[in-house]
């Protein structure tokens, strides 16, 4: 079987493990932040330079290891077809894969330290329900742990929960959710929104080309515990909580609307107008801030920092830079990268290779 995905780890991320658990998607609350270490800022993989091990991976994956104590789990879908094609490097397209081929959506569990594998699991195998993006993969969400759970979804394939033995605990399907333009059923691009644990729920945003949704389930054995339908098109992004002040916030980003939610109940407390389809970053908590962006790069669209503890429509009328809950926007365009927020600056990185910093 020709191998099409290797999982380096590298001695920064390694450094990143030995100081904290990596959980989920960009690490606790998708914050992409790890302090504490000392990392190298170079590295060659092919000469193994500030490499501590490299393990080969079969497939295609684009989803993000996560770490729990010594072990890292991975997620990767091998095609039978030793020809399928993933593109990598700067060009943009929108192009569909037509590798329909059956696959196997496979879990990994490896020791951290010496990249052996511990265990892994077929989540499924079969025929994909929806086609890929060239760019992308179908296993592209991340996976969540709370150092007793590992979550891992595979979009129409289902959600599974496993113990960190390896031992499917429940499983789930959600259906078809397919990826692209809903004004063209034909443009395929896969899912990638990755989940999120919170206390003792799983929480999974599904913004699919119809009946989009969002919905909470029980971690310790899958049954559904709210679900609150989504008024939108399809989004790549990840949903994030907000911790703070009198109540906790479930932010979600979508191709309409920005939505805060109750975490516990699914409730709506919020929402932002945007109207800037293709929405891939995953909005960011930070110091009483949400940070809101992405869309379609060539909308016009607006990068937002909302005080947490809204209510209601907080849509700013025309012409409004700053109101009582948007304490702030600009033209900034994420497309596809994820802010980062750290100490008094924002790290904004735009699709032609430019980063910003903001205060």
């Amino acid at each position: 079987m020709r191998y099409t995905r290797a999982l380096l780890l590298l001695l920064c991320l390694s450094a990143v493990c030995f100081a904290q658990n990596w959980p989920s998607f960009r690490g606790r609350n998708a914050s992409g932040v790890a302090d504490g270490t000392n990392p190298p800022a170079s590295w060659d993989a092919e000469k193994s330079v500030n490499v501590l091990w490299k393990t080969a991976i079969p497939g295609v994956g684009y989803s993000s290891p996560v770490v729990w104590g010594d072990r890292v789990f991975i997620t990767t879908a091998v095609s039978t077809d030793s020809k399928t094609v993933f593109v990598h490097g700067p060009t943009q397209t929108a192009e569909t894969s037509d590798d329909t081929s059956k696959q196997i959506w496979r879990v990994y569990c490896l020791d951290k330290s010496t990249g052996k594998v511990i265990w892994l699991k077929d989540a499924y195998v079969g025929t994909p329900q929806v086609k890929r993006h060239v760019k992308g993969s179908h296993a592209n969400s991340t996976p969540a742990t709370d150092g007793n759970y590992l979550v891992t979804f595979f979009g129409s394939e289902g959600l599974y929960c496993y113990d960190l033995r390896g031992k499917l605990i429940w499983k789930q399907s959600l259906g078809t959710l397919v990826g692209g333009w809903t004004s063209d059923p034909t443009a395929q691009w896969g899912f990638a929104s990755s989940p999120v644990i919170y206390r003792n729920l799983v929480i999974v945003q599904c913004d699919s080309q119809k009946d989009s949704f969002i919905a909470a389930f029980n971690l310790r054995d899958g049954k559904q515990v709210w679900r609150a339908a989504r008024d939108e098109d399809t989004s790549w992004s990840s949903p994030v909580i907000y911790e703070g002040g009198a109540r906790a916030e479930l932010i979600a980003s979508g191709t309409k609307y920005y939505r805060g939610y109750d975490p516990l109940t699914g409730k709506e407390l919020w929402r932002l107008a945007d109207g800037a389809d293709v929405k891939i970053p995953t909005p960011i908590a930070a110091q009483g801030l949400l940070f809101l962006g992405g869309g379609s790069a060539h909308m016009r669209r607006l990068f937002y920092a909302v005080r947490a503890g809204a209510s209601g429509d907080i849509t700013p009328s025309e012409g409004q830079i700053s109101t009582a809950h948007i304490a702030w926007q600009n033209p900034a365009k994420p497309h596809i990268v994820t802010p980062i927020v750290y100490g008094s600056h924002v790290y904004i990185c735009t699709d032609n290779g430019v980063l910003n910093v903001y205060d």
